[in-house]
């Protein structure tokens, strides 16, 4: 497996329509939002959404989610323990054999990085991953419709009788355009053993982010990625910080007489320079 060379800097413009991005348990599913009322993903949900596409590209992935195991283990301690690599590094009690055989094995570890802490376990042992993502956030305020749905059949037997329906709620937002940003550390690169070629599979998974995505919630073309921008540095360490590089995507709301944003029409996208430092464009696949 080759070596990551260069910093890598990146980011993802993405757009939701007539769906729910990312919904709060903690507020009845409705989308997230920050105080302000800007739209919000998860960096958590997105790095699911990049391990089930790049499950989907037949890697190996320790995080499974429930649904997609391309295993017969249903918990991490499971898929942990039965790995012969890792079950040997434990009983010599070498953490870092045990860590490298993790990175070696599983893109996810040696990307996202992984705490494995269970129970056989004698210690916590962590792995730190060179890919950050930041959780993604609207450029405008978004508005958020709230729809009460009813349930037109029994769960239960009813002697013969229909029941009353049962009322819920389905959320969603209206238009919204979210930017994703995120970057990968060369120095952790080195230590979890990520390459170059990790780094492209994971650009294939950024603009693929929502095949075999979808749900009720989120009805197959409602979420779209338009962008990716890849900015790959000169140098391991990279010419610019990453909040110099991101601050030069700027995209903003252009004005209207009225009403809110409809589509991506409704917004301009600025791409500042920075001297030696130009980033690779793809759209969405």
């Amino acid at each position: 497996m080759n070596k990551f060379t260069n910093k890598i800097d990146f980011a993802v413009l993405v757009t939701v329509d007539h769906a729910n991005p990312n919904g709060d348990p903690l507020n009845g599913n409705r989308p997230r939002e920050d105080y302000g009322g800007f739209g919000e993903i998860s960096d958590v949900c997105i790095k699911r959404k990049i391990r089930n596409r790049l499950q989907d590209m037949g890697e190996e992935i320790f995080v499974q989610s429930d649904g997609r195991y391309t295993d017969d283990y249903r918990s991490l301690s499971d898929r942990a323990k039965n790995f012969a690599a890792l079950a040997e590094a434990q009983k010599k009690k070498d953490n870092e054999a045990y860590a490298k055989a993790a990175c070696g094995r599983w893109i996810d570890v040696r990307s996202f990085g992984q705490v494995f802490a269970f129970k056989d376990n004698n210690v916590s042992i962590g792995v730190r991953g060179p890919v950050t993502v930041h959780p993604g956030f609207s450029i405008s305020e978004i508005d958020i419709m709230d729809l009460q749905i009813t349930k037109s059949t029994n769960s239960e037997p009813k002697d013969g009788k229909r029941a009353s329906d049962t009322m819920g709620m389905k959320h969603r937002v209206e238009f919204g355009v979210y930017l994703i940003k995120g970057s990968i550390n060369h120095q952790l690169a080195e230590k979890t053993g990520f390459s170059d070629e990790d780094a492209e599979k994971i650009k294939e998974a950024l603009q693929t982010l929502f095949e075999n995505d979808s749900s009720a919630a989120r009805p197959d073309g409602s979420m779209e990625v338009k962008k990716v921008y890849w900015w790959r540095h000169n140098c391991p360490m990279g010419q610019y910080s990453s909040a110099k590089v991101h601050r030069t995507l700027v995209i903003k709301e252009k004005e209207r007489l009225e009403g809110s944003p409809k589509s991506l029409d409704d917004y301009t996208i600025e791409l500042k320079h920075l001297p030696g430092l130009m980033p690779e464009i793809y759209d969405g696949i």
